[in-house]
């Protein structure tokens, strides 16, 4: 009995959709080894093939083989057989006859999967031949598509691997340049801070050298304004005791004056004791001459033994301001009923002033208006503006000490008024030469005790009431009030506004006051308020003139003072040697400064 071994091609490399598993090999043997034994021999071949040709006559069985690879795990798993036991069963399997072995084919052959082999089945020769060809077409054609697929992977893993060396260099580059770029910041940082440093320490280095040229300069500009400063006191000394040489030299000649004064007033005095009474009556005619026109309450002749004392200027300048006001101006105007709606508009207006700024401006307004009506005569509205502009003495308490506050006040609105309506200042004068003859400067002394009867007392100022005249005191009073309120008008300087009169009546007025008024109680206590009122602005402006006056007041004014006696006059004096040892005249009166700056500053500039 003859046998033919078939061998069929196995790859190593078998399709991963696979459908025979060593179980079935095992059960297709054992049916063929079953089959073999009680079926005929098998008819040889007439044209076995050519893979058939290799071997011996008793190795022409079939003998199939496994794939290592892929086998060895599913064989110890289902059958727990080993690799060497495989290849034993393989390779000792059972003979049997496949003459009618034929290969199909699969419609299934584009999945890549292979319809199993039914070795049972009888094939024709071609057809075996042909079907091993067209598998062995198949499987060259997938092992090509998988080598290309394997390529392809790789390929694709390469270009992975390239494209992520790629990102990893450009991210290396870009850190690099980062680190490169933050090391040129660094680099450019110190060398801008380095010359940043570089710059300041110049500046200050500079800056330090100017300071010291400076310092140097100030030191030296110091250095020589001592020495100007040395040199000006050593001149200044020079020139004090020189002053104070002629200072001297002139007392000295002045008291030698003085002394043949005296020795000739002593001399000549023997000789006028007979023309005595003669001078003392055309004195008395004079001043009843004067008194007649003066006042209207009195039109009566003045007693014999009443002596005038007085510059015939100031006379003179009574007399032109009283019959100024006399022929202009109608008598008893206060109670003509054509004229009481004007004196009670200028009453009203004047009761209402109160030393502040907006005050004098309004009062100054409403009095300038009221002066330039056309329903009362100009003459007459000046004179009732007078009259009530000094009367506010006896409205006002003059023992405040407030009222030299008011009294600045009241020249203030006295100078506004006047530079608008400069007649007003004349009808001003006469009427303060009417209340009060020392602001002529003028006074009125009875040389006897006849002479000192009501009319006396009526001629210098005394009020009455009730038939009663008012006390010493009381007079003395209303003089200072007087004089203080013509003083604050005569030293009011407002910028811009010309003043009719000044401070220069009022040195005049202190000039003549002192040349020609005798050294009483009365009018110690006149010089008194004129120079608490005016005393600054004559130092501020006349300065040693003004010093020298004083200096008159010192010697001759206080002595002839002290030497009467009286409480009054003991108090009046010690009010002016207070006045010239505390140097009052170098402090600005109260309320002068604050009205004069903001009337200036408000009003006129």
């Amino acid at each position: 009995m003859g046998f033919e071994r078939v061998e069929l091609r196995c790859p190593r490399a078998l399709d991963p959709h696979q459908s025979w598993t060593l179980g079935d090999v095992l059960a297709e043997l054992d049916a063929l080894d079953a089959t073999t034994r009680h079926a005929a021999p098998p008819t040889p071949l007439k044209q076995p093939p050519d893979w058939s040709s290799n071997g011996s006559a008793r190795e022409k069985a079939f003998v199939m083989r496994v794939d290592d690879d892929e086998d060895d795990t599913e064989d110890e798993d289902e059958d727990g057989i080993g690799d060497g036991e495989s290849r034993a069963l393989v390779a000792k399997g059972a003979r049997f006859f496949c003459n009618g072995l034929e290969s199909s084919d699969s419609e299934d052959d584009l999945d890549g999967q292979i319809e199993p082999y039914h070795l049972m089945e009888k094939r024709t020769l071609e057809k075996s031949i042909l079907l091993e060809l067209e598998r062995e077409h198949h499987l060259k054609v997938q092992e090509e598509v998988r080598s290309k697929l394997a390529a392809l992977e790789v390929g694709h893993q390469n270009e992975i691997q390239r494209t992520i060396s790629a990102f990893a260099r450009l991210q290396k580059y870009a850190e690099s340049r980062k680190e490169i770029d933050r090391r040129l910041d660094v680099h450019f940082q110190r060398r801008i801070a380095e010359v940043l440093d570089k710059h300041l320490s110049m500046v200050q280095r500079d800056h330090e050298q100017k300071s010291q040229i400076v310092e140097r300069r100030i030191r030296d500009d110091a250095a020589l304004e001592e020495a100007k400063r040395k040199e000006q006191a050593v001149k200044e000394e020079k020139l004090r005791q020189e002053r104070a040489r002629q200072e001297a030299e002139a007392r000295q000649k002045e008291a030698a004056k003085l002394a043949a004064e005296t020795r000739k007033t002593a001399f000549e005095a023997a000789q006028k004791e007979a023309a005595e009474k003669e001078a003392a009556e055309k004195e008395a005619a004079k001043l009843r001459e004067a008194a007649a026109s003066q006042s209207s309450q009195n039109s009566q002749n003045i007693n014999a033994g009443i002596k005038v004392f007085a510059d015939k200027y100031a006379l003179e300048a009574e007399s032109r301001r009283r019959a100024l006001v006399h022929n202009q101006v109608p008598e008893n105007i206060h109670l003509r009923k054509e004229f009481a709606k004007y004196d009670r508009q200028i009453a009203k207006s004047i009761s209402k002033l109160m030393p502040t700024t907006d005050s004098v401006r309004a009062r100054a307004s409403e009095l300038i208006k009221a002066l330039d009506g056309q329903d009362c005569p100009r003459p007459i509205a000046c004179c009732l503006f007078a009259n009530k502009i000094i009367s506010i003495v006896k409205s006002r308490n003059t023992k405040d000490k407030t009222f030299g506050n008011l009294a600045f006040a009241c020249g203030y609105v006295m100078l506004l008024v006047a530079n608008q309506v400069p007649d007003a200042m004349d009808y001003l004068l006469a009427e303060f030469n009417r209340v009060c003859t020392y602001t002529v400067p003028k006074h009125l002394h009875a040389l006897n005790a006849q002479a000192r009867n009501k009319d006396y007392y009526r001629l210098i100022g005394y009020q009455e009431e009730n038939g009663q005249l008012e006390s010493t005191e009381s007079y003395l009073t209303y003089v200072v009030a007087y004089v203080k309120l013509y003083a604050a008008m005569i030293q009011t300087e407002i910028k811009g506004v010309r003043h009719p009169h000044g401070l220069a009546e009022g040195w005049k007025w202190l000039a003549l006051f002192l040349n020609a008024l005798p050294a009483t109680t009365a009018t110690a206590c006149a010089l008194h308020a004129f120079l608490k009122m005016a005393g600054f602005a004559l130092h501020k402006k006349y300065g040693s003139q003004f010093l020298k006056i004083l200096d008159v007041i010192s010697r001759c004014f206080l002595p002839a003072l002290k030497d009467q006696g009286n409480k009054m006059q003991s108090e009046a004096a010690n009010n002016l040697q207070n006045y010239l040892n505390d140097k009052i005249y170098l402090q600005e009166p109260e309320g002068q400064y604050l009205v004069q700056q903001l009337l200036s500053k408000e009003l006129f500039m």
